[in-house]
């Protein structure tokens, strides 16, 4: 099967978003009236960013839900996507479940695949997404002011927690193991909470590379600092981890990463607002902090005492 081939028999499908669809030099868009467009690219590589033995459907929905969750943070609505796809070759029944666990997530949001390029290399994936978003109201990671109250959504570690138990550094009971590995090859991108913050967060970002770090990405853009409560994110973790210590769960819900959560700020006084984002979205959102005047991240239990264990985040090229 020849390039063309594989892409009209796997990816080529009407397009409402684009009056082009898939096929052409370039894909059309246009946003509808007052709104920007708001783009991301995440690229996931084998043995960097998925297992080789991750189910195909399981990735296509993975290496979507990546980019979604990158709109979510921004508040934005998704439109279209584009997907690059390197193959070590033509496997047919990897490529069936692949474009299916893309495209029942794509359908859910109602995100068109309008274009991209496929070659033969190392299994490499990399999606381009582009959202729709009103003029003025996405949210960004540049303005948090002190005195507002730190969320996140959702759940915390568990995926992290899979990943230590496949390198065998920790150990689950199977259907908990389960759990958390569906949380790690399929997370839920949270678009809808998104899009519900707009006009109540003040700020906010994806959790992708570990909560520490990518809050720190806020507190850096807008110039303040925060103290978290590290048994407050320890608590949510949704996997039964009795028996796990202290230690190894702090490190997996704040330092983790994989879990495509949002992490944002908001007002004290937006306290019923941000429940009720919440409860619009169907996602539970837990107040886990607050933001500061003075610079860096002090982390607590839930006494208030600092935590003098160290945490780190993920980076590409380490």
């Amino acid at each position: 099967m020849g390039e063309f081939d594989l892409i009209t028999r796997y990816f080529k499908r009407p397009a409402t978003r684009s009056p082009l669809g898939v096929g052409d030099d370039c894909a059309l868009l246009a946003p509808a009236a007052g709104m920007q467009l708001a783009v991301s690219s995440d690229m996931l590589v084998e043995g960097r960013h998925f297992l080789s033995t991750v189910e195909p459907a399981r990735l296509g929905h993975k290496a979507l839900a990546v980019n979604l969750s990158d709109l979510a943070a921004c508040g934005a609505k998704p439109l279209a996507f584009t997907l690059a796809l390197a193959l070590p070759g033509v496997d047919e029944p990897w490529l069936e479940g692949f474009s299916r666990g893309l495209f029942a997530l794509a359908d859910a949001h109602g995100c068109d695949l309008v274009g991209g390029d496929t070659t033969r290399g190392p299994l490499n994936i990399c999606i381009t997404v582009f959202g729709e978003v009103p003029a003025g109201a996405a949210l960004l990671r540049s303005g948090a002011r002190a005195g507002d109250d730190l969320w996140v959504s959702g759940s915390l570690g568990d995926a992290r927690l899979a990943l230590e138990v496949f390198r065998g550094t920790l150990s689950l009971p199977a259907d908990a193991f389960a759990q958390a590995r569906a949380r790690m090859e399929q997370p839920t991108p949270r678009v809808a909470l998104g899009q519900a913050l707009r006009g109540i967060a003040t700020s906010a970002v994806d959790v992708s590379d570990g909560l520490i770090g990518d809050l720190g990405h806020i507190l850096a853009a807008s110039g303040v600092g925060a103290t978290l409560d590290a048994d407050a994110t320890t608590a949510l973790i949704a996997v039964d981890t009795a028996g796990l210590p202290t230690e190894a769960l702090r490190t997996c819900a704040l330092s983790g990463g994989d879990d495509y959560e949002l992490v944002f700020t908001a007002p004290a006084s937006a306290r019923a607002a941000v429940a009720q984002a919440g409860q619009a979205s169907a996602t539970r959102v837990t107040r886990i902090g607050r933001i500061e005047t003075d610079a860096g991240l002090r982390i607590v239990d839930a006494s208030g005492a600092p935590v003098s264990q160290r945490f780190g985040s993920f980076d590409h090229f380490v």
